[in-house]
């Protein structure tokens, strides 16, 4: 699985790859740091931007049109997407109910913030319509929330990078 992954974004430059592979919703920073880092060799602070960069785009554009989707799909209940949209909004729902009710928006910057799967920019921005949180609340905990798990990333990147 990695070198299709390498192959697929060694058609772009590095620093589009990365962005790429951070907009991905399994990804995310998981994935574009180490590639960035130990794969492409791009200076740790182009690694670190370009993946905050690439892992924003989608939970933006998640946190401005997730409600508008909503109503499209609500409207539309034929729409293939509409399964897959529902059983996104319950996992995020799920995943993130207690943090939401034990820290509110604190603790939807420590969901984003842990770079475990199923966590993350895009099941925090989700997990942010699902709860009703404004765009303009929401987005910065969640940018916050990829800064913290860029940094903890980069960390364990750099550390196992050294030692293996």
């Amino acid at each position: 699985m990695p070198n299709l992954i390498v192959s697929f974004v060694s058609y772009f430059p590095p620093e589009l790859a990365t962005i790429f592979m951070a907009m991905t919703p399994v990804g995310e920073l998981r994935l574009a740091l180490p590639v960035a880092l130990l794969v492409y060799k791009l200076p740790i602070w182009q690694a670190f931007f370009w993946s905050v960069l690439g892992n924003m785009i989608p939970a933006t554009i998640i946190l401005l049109f997730a409600n508008k989707f909503h109503q499209y799909v609500e409207k539309n209940t034929g729409f293939f997407f509409g399964k897959a949209w529902a059983k996104s909004l319950a996992r995020a729902q799920e995943k993130f109910a207690k943090d939401y009710t034990e820290y509110g928006l604190i603790g939807l910057m420590i969901f984003v913030g842990i770079p475990i799967p199923m966590t993350g920019a895009w099941t925090g921005s989700l997990a942010a319509f699902v709860f009703g949180i404004p765009f303009k609340k929401a987005w910065p905990f969640v940018f916050a929330g990829v800064i913290i798990s860029a940094i903890i990333t980069t960390i364990v990147t750099v550390w196992a990078g050294r030692v293996f």
